[in-house]
Formats: structure tokens, C-alpha cells, sequence
């Protein structure tokens, strides 16, 4: 009788430390290296969407609607802060820069982040998609 119980007990822990395994498995990696894309519909009169290429240290180089610029994603664990550096000033008319300005100040108030996938979602006061871009 002994060998069952033992038996169980090892099955036990053994389900304990599979269950424990899993939330860090469902996070993933937050995508340093990688390029991803807004999702977002294109603005009347463009094709561009805006994205973020995001450097192996958090550099970020930034290509809006409109503008472009750098900035800095600083992480630890699901914890994520976005320092915006300077936007180039091209000639964008005036709504796509208002869109530029609007997003660049929703990625400065991101907290949080998750990934499922090659979709990132950066949770702030608006909540922003990614995808990652696999091509």
C-alpha cells in the first residue's frame, strides 16, 4: 500500500508544479528586437499605419501616422513605462499630427502589458493593439 500512496503523492506535486508552470508559459517575452504594427484603420488619404521597431535595450524608433521619432520602453515583468523622446516635425497636416500627439501621449501613459501571440496590448488609459510583424 505504501508504493500507491507514494505514487500519488508524486503525481500530486507533480500536477502542483505543472499548474504552477502555466501563467509563466501563457506570458510571453516582451517583444524586444521586434517590429510591430497599431491596429488600426489607415487615415483617409494614407496607407501608413503607425508602428514601433523596438531595440534589443527598449530603444524604440517610432513611425506614426505622420511623424516619427525615438523613444525608451523600460520593463520588468508586466510592468511596462514609455519615455517619448522628439518627434521630427514633417509636414503633416494638422488632424494626422493631433492623431500622432494623441498617440504618442496614450503610449506615455501605458502601465501594463500583455502578449498572446504576436498580439501586444499595452493597457493605460486606452488600451493599445499591436501586432507583431512575422513577415
Amino acid at each position: 500500500m505504501p508504493s500507491i500512496i507514494t505514487s500519488l503523492q508524486a503525481l500530486s506535486v507533480a500536477a502542483i508544479v505543472a499548474l504552477a508552470a502555466l501563467p509563466a508559459q501563457a506570458q510571453q517575452e516582451f517583444p524586444f528586437g521586434l517590429e510591430m504594427t497599431l491596429e488600426a484603420a489607415p487615415q483617409p488619404g494614407s496607407k501608413r499605419l503607425p508602428s514601433l521597431e523596438i531595440g534589443d535595450n527598449g530603444e524604440v524608433r517610432l513611425e506614426l501616422w505622420c511623424k516619427g521619432g525615438k523613444g525608451q520602453f523600460s520593463v520588468a515583468g508586466n510592468t511596462v513605462i514609455f519615455v517619448p523622446g522628439p518627434l521630427e516635425q514633417r509636414d503633416c497636416p494638422p488632424p494626422r499630427a493631433a492623431l500622432d500627439d494623441a498617440l504618442v501621449a496614450a503610449l506615455s501613459e501605458v502601465a501594463t502589458w500583455t502578449r498572446q501571440g504576436d498580439i501586444v496590448t499595452l493597457q493605460g488609459a486606452q488600451p493599445l493593439r499591436f501586432r507583431i510583424n512575422t513577415n
